[in-house]
């Protein structure tokens, strides 16, 4: 089978003067690069550069479906421990109120209730719009892996219950009623 040349040169589509030009241009960018460098393409350079682009935006996108397996994965944990943890509130007729967020919300609550929540034995947790009862240490579990779903863990604080005061507190002096509602 002839040449591409010799073929366009047949069809009259190209001329012998045009041919000898091309074959001159290929011969002077042949000598021009130095030897032992292979002759780089322009073709290939940028499908390398393709490829290594759609590579880096495949690492990204898996790194997203990565964060958002463990984002469910950490979801899923917290309502296990919350359906797990929570504790009943029945009959409960005495107003708990603690803010959640820049709201007041209030839950009915025992008084042994009322007493382990002011004292941070039993945390809310807040689970689809529900707010829950459960145990501190199961607070902190959950504390860990989302911050946010916990509404209200109080914390035992120096100076509460026998252990010594603040000299500088001026409201030393005053005692705070245990049945004080705000």
């Amino acid at each position: 089978m002839k040449s591409l040349q010799d073929q366009l040169l047949k069809a009259g589509i190209v001329d012998d003067k045009k041919a000898k030009k091309i074959k001159q241009e290929k011969r002077k960018a042949a000598k021009s690069r130095p030897k032992g460098q292979p002759q780089t393409d322009a073709g290939r350079e940028q499908a390398r550069r393709a490829m290594a682009e759609k590579a880096e935006r495949d690492r990204a996108l898996n790194r997203q479906l990565q964060a958002q397996a463990q984002h469910r994965a950490i979801r899923a944990q917290i309502v296990q421990l919350i359906s797990m943890n929570r504790l009943p509130r029945d009959g409960g007729d005495i107003p708990y109120q603690f803010s959640d967020g820049t709201k007041i919300k209030k839950l009915y609550v025992t008084a042994g209730l009322q007493d382990d929540l002011s004292r941070g034995r039993v945390a809310i947790a807040k689970l689809d719009g529900r707010y829950e009862l459960l145990p501190a240490a199961a607070a902190e579990k959950i504390r860990q892996r989302d911050a946010q779903a916990i509404v209200l863990l109080n914390t035992r604080q120096a100076g509460a219950e026998g252990d010594t005061a603040d000299e500088d507190d001026p409201y030393a002096q005053y005692v705070i009623p245990d049945d004080l509602m705000w």
